[in-house]
């Protein structure tokens, strides 16, 4: 007996997608300046010529960093010889693009916010250094971290990291510049501890308070960080989430709501509520953290609409508990709580933990939120420090370590 062999179709397999050849010729090879300009125009390209880029796990692996499986793309009409040869040719050509991207995409950028910390920091040295490196775990880059400070002049920091991979590939910017941001110095360790019963006394119930909220941010290990987060990890994350909230019980217990064919009634809700985030903000568009929305993003709450969890906005977590009212320590022993129950059930269904880094705490998209990644805040009326001035309100709260803003939050303004 020989090998089946059709006259009109070639070598005969149980998929007729691989009929004729039967043959996948491929290549493992870096191409950091395709990641950079774009992965969807490496695919077009490879589509021109007759190839088909992969990530280095086969089909529907998934891509990370800037290794690409780059294969023929066709199997039926042409012959071994000729695919091996298309192949080749193709693959000699992505490298000679790829090398042009690179001199464009990884010259030293003009950074427009020059009074920024990336100013500051990413000199033409560390740029010679880092600038054409591409991180493991989301493929993400220096250019990519500062985009925010090339195309705005107002940025103070000006730098988000893509993955946990960023700080440590990066750590000739990110780490001089978050021990000046935080007025760390270059040794100091962050200690964390979410043991509310270490907690003294509470908000004088006297005081005009509003409401409270205490929020912090979480990321899963493993997973990259919303600039640079792949569409594979962000579904990752939802799909780990979505797992965990079926799990709480009690005053934790509610519903996620994916953003993805959101009901017209529910996101109506939502903004009543004051939940929902929405797309729009140019800082994150530029930063890379609204690609592919709203795919794998969603807002859960509890019944009583005093615990929420945001997936995947500007960080891939953000764990919030709230109430109306002063009663700050028992908003934070739900957080607490809520903060236990997301772990342990990502770390009973992945082995994943939350990113701790020693020196910095748990880590964020944004260096600004490293450490605790937390606000505890309250909405309180002042109407004689308002009197007294705003100015002097803020000078106040300087020698308190507080942060005085306006009800709708960093840049919203303050009335009343």
């Amino acid at each position: 007996k020989g090998f089946m062999l059709d006259e009109k179709y070639g070598y005969v397999h149980s998929c007729p997608t691989n009929l004729g050849t039967g043959m996948r010729a491929s290549v493992h090879i870096d191409l950091p300046g395709w990641t950079e300009h774009g992965v969807d125009k490496l695919k077009a390209r490879c589509e021109e010529l007759a190839l088909q880029p992969r990530g280095t796990r086969g089909e529907s692996g998934g891509q990370t960093g800037c290794t690409y499986d780059i294969s023929n793309k066709h199997r039926l009409g042409y012959s071994e010889i000729q695919l091996v040869q298309t192949m080749i040719d193709g693959v000699n050509t992505l490298y000679k693009e790829d090398l042009e991207w690179q001199e464009k995409l990884f010259k030293f950028p003009d950074i427009k916010s020059t009074h920024s910390l990336v100013a500051k920091h990413v000199t033409k040295e560390i740029w010679e250094k880092l600038g054409k490196h591409v991180t493991k775990t989301a493929g993400f880059t220096l250019y990519k971290a500062i985009a925010c400070a090339i195309e705005f002049d107002n940025q103070h920091c000006g730098i988000y990291a893509g993955d946990w991979d960023s700080y440590k590939d990066f750590a000739d910017v990110f780490d001089p510049l978050i021990q000046e941001y935080h007025g760390i110095s270059a040794d100091a360790k962050h200690t964390s501890d979410m043991d509310f019963s270490k907690i003294t006394g509470n908000v004088n119930p006297a005081a005009p308070v509003h409401s409270t909220r205490i929020r912090v941010g979480r990321s899963i290990d493993g997973f990259g960080l919303s600039p640079g987060i792949t569409q594979e990890q962000r579904l990752g994350v939802e799909t780990l989430m979505k797992g965990a909230f079926g799990k709480f019980k009690d005053e934790l217990a509610g519903q996620y709501y994916p953003l993805t064919g959101m009901d017209e009634a529910v996101r109506q809700q939502l903004v009543d509520d004051h939940f929902l985030f929405v797309s729009g903000d140019r800082n994150l568009q530029v930063a890379g953290m609204e690609r592919d929305w709203p795919e794998g993003r969603g807002i859960f709450h509890n019944t009583d609409k005093t615990f929420l969890v945001w997936v995947n906005e500007e960080d891939q977590l953000r764990i919030i508990s709230m109430e109306k009212g002063g009663d700050v320590l028992g908003v934070f022993k739900r957080l607490a709580k809520g903060i236990q129950a997301v772990g342990d059930s990502v770390e009973k269904e992945s082995g994943k933990g939350f990113m701790l880094d020693e020196k910095y705490g748990y880590v964020h998209s944004c260096p600004t939120n490293l450490g605790t990644g937390m606000r505890a805040s309250v909405h309180i009326d002042l109407p004689g420090w308002t009197k007294e001035g705003v100015d002097k309100l803020k000078a106040r709260c300087e020698v308190l370590a507080l942060q005085p803003r306006g009800t709708r939050g960093e840049s919203g303004g303050q009335t009343g």
